[in-house]
């Protein structure tokens, strides 16, 4: 999977056009025509767009795509969009499953768990650059699953590694991105995540709700 930016330069702070601008991660559910109709927040409130939103990134009809979105309250349940990107969504595969297991550094600058249990949500940086002069270099990530092992008390525990592939990209600047993880329908009680950074590989312990 490639990276993408998501990104907004048009937010404003003081008390400006944009100055009660919001920012969640969400799921945008779109309607048969490819357009934008609501979306649910990380912590479960849901919004519609009237009128509908659309993104050159929609390329499937009714479906769901997972989002970071900035918009304005308009009134209870109502939202005007400011913009959007679309967030990059990896699930678990299999470690044996993956003929390239791609060990690049990256950065790690924040890591959580939605309320729902859902999703994983990573804050990376990314070393980047210009291939040439109007084509930025890409990325790739995958996410292998080792094990899942059985505690003690009975929970269980999914070992995840987060794979990165650093390309053919130079590394003259740091971009911060932003990727999800699904989690299966059968979600483990607690995820230990693995990566290697600049600094050497790092674990992190989530609990799922």
């Amino acid at each position: 999977m490639f990276m993408a930016a998501c990104e907004n330069d048009s937010y404003d702070k003081g008390e400006g056009k944009y100055s009660l601008t919001q920012a969640d991660f969400a799921e945008l559910s779109v309607n048969s025509e490819k357009q934008g109709v609501s979306f649910i927040t990380d912590e479960g409130n849901r919004f519609t767009f009237n009128p509908p939103v659309t993104a050159k990134w929609i390329e499937t009809p009714d479906t769901t795509y997972r989002t970071i979105i900035y918009y304005n309250k308009v009134k209870e349940g109502e939202a005007s969009l400011v913009s959007m990107g679309q967030l990059h969504t990896l699930k678990p595969v299999a470690h044996w499953k993956l003929e390239e297991q791609w060990e690049d550094p990256l950065g790690l600058e924040s890591c959580w768990v939605t309320p729902n249990g859902k999703y994983i949500n990573m804050g990376l940086l990314l070393k980047s650059g210009y291939v040439d002069d109007d084509k930025e270099g890409t990325h790739k990530v995958a996410l292998a699953c080792d094990t899942v092992l059985v505690n003690s008390d009975q929970t269980r525990t999914a070992y995840y590694r987060l794979l990165h592939s650093q390309g053919d990209t130079p590394e003259y600047y740091t971009n911060r991105r932003y990727l999800c993880i699904l989690l299966p329908q059968d979600r483990p009680d607690s995820v230990c995540l693995s990566l290697t950074t600049h600094e050497g590989v790092v674990q992190r312990r989530l609990l799922i709700p």
